[in-house]
């Protein structure tokens, strides 16, 4: 029985230095292999020439560079593309089974990669395509990495939102190595303000990244009642609204980092005043930004997308009462680009063959 080999992407400069020093290699070797992984998107580990042949050959033994390109994409008019992914040798905890999103978004001087960080999601969210999936396992930090260095327009992007399928702080150990990864001088060196990580909220995971990071944060709302939210979203029990954004009280928003609440916006469900009043009264103080998000329908659920001019009157009601708030454009649409809509699609299908793994739907 062979074992298969372990993915290089996804490393930190600590663990590159365990393998290095497994095949006999002095510690500076793993900035090398970083590089070659990180900075010139090596494929494969006959391009780390820095390394002695023999290193070479004892590093293929057990590894690979734990690349591998994108299954599916799906094209849209306006320049979004989702990409599918397989999930093989990617998952640190799970049956796996499902394979996982990224989309592409460009605009203008940006652009920008929505990645995942889970097969499926267990926080069970009603208006979610990914949470209808059920919950199949935790990407590894190479899973995730692999999206942002395997689509081709990678060396393009500007900014990664952690707002693909999956609760970030639900597998905060592997999102927190990947942050690593592209924030590092070793490793991607981005600025941690071209990173925004989304979460519903959950507490344990979001003080560590609030703790050892100096990304962005969002914060699913979607409505400021209680018993609203928790017809929405079940982890409102667990997790209350309140909870969360007292936590978020506690840090500085206003210099290096961003805070802001993402709100679905439902047609008569929570677009009227009242409830625009009660969000700026629970924002008051943070410094958040409000980003209204048009609904994309999903199938067997009720909501209906609220109308333009009720987001129009929510967004100057909120800036009205000293809280900034925007409408985000809506992308993708024509493909489905909701988390977890094209991996359902296929996971009800048969799997593409390898001739098809590379086309692109219009």
């Amino acid at each position: 029985m062979t074992t298969a080999k372990k993915p290089l992407i996804g490393l930190t400069l600590g663990q590159l230095q365990e393998v290095a020093a497994s095949i006999g290699l002095r510690p500076f070797a793993a900035k090398q292999i970083a590089r070659r992984l990180y900075v010139s998107r090596a494929t494969d580990i006959s391009e780390m020439t820095e390394l002695p042949k023999a290193a070479r050959a004892a590093l293929e033994e057990n590894y690979t560079v734990g690349r591998t390109a994108p299954r599916l994409a799906s094209r849209s008019t306006d320049g979004t593309v989702k990409y599918l992914f397989s999930t093989e040798g990617y998952l640190t905890r799970g049956a796996g089974g499902r394979d996982i999103e990224a989309v592409y978004i460009p605009d203008r001087d940006r652009a920008t990669l929505c990645v995942s960080s889970q097969a499926g999601c267990r926080m069970g969210c009603r208006f979610c395509m990914t949470g209808r999936q059920g919950y199949h396992g935790d990407l590894s930090a190479a899973g995730i990495i692999n999206q942002i260095l395997s689509i081709p327009d990678s060396e393009s992007l500007t900014n990664i939102v952690f707002m693909g399928m999956g609760e970030p702080m639900d597998n905060v150990d592997e999102v927190l190595r990947a942050i690593e990864i592209l924030t590092a001088p070793w490793g991607l060196a981005w600025s941690p303000k071209r990173i925004t990580v989304s979460s519903i909220g959950k507490l344990d995971g979001l003080r560590r990244l609030l703790d050892e990071t100096k990304v962005h944060i969002a914060i699913s709302v979607h409505t400021p009642y209680t018993a609203e939210r928790e017809g929405l979203m079940p982890v409102e029990r667990a997790f209350p609204l309140t909870r969360v954004i007292g936590l978020l009280r506690d840090y500085d928003f206003a210099h290096q980092r961003r805070f802001s609440a993402e709100y679905i916006m439902w047609r008569g469900v929570n677009d009227d005043m009242r409830h625009a009043d009660m969000l700026a009264r629970i924002l008051k103080g943070t410094d958040c930004r409000v980003n209204l998000i048009r609904f994309h329908a999903i199938p067997d659920f009720e909501g209906r997308p609220a109308t333009r001019e009720a987001m129009e009157r929510f967004r100057d009601r909120l800036n009205e009462l000293g809280i900034t708030a925007t409408i985000r454009a809506s992308r993708g649409e024509d493909i489905e680009a909701a988390c977890g809509m094209l991996s359902g699609e296929q996971s009800a299908a048969t799997q593409p063959t390898a001739a098809q793994t590379h086309q692109t739907h219009e």
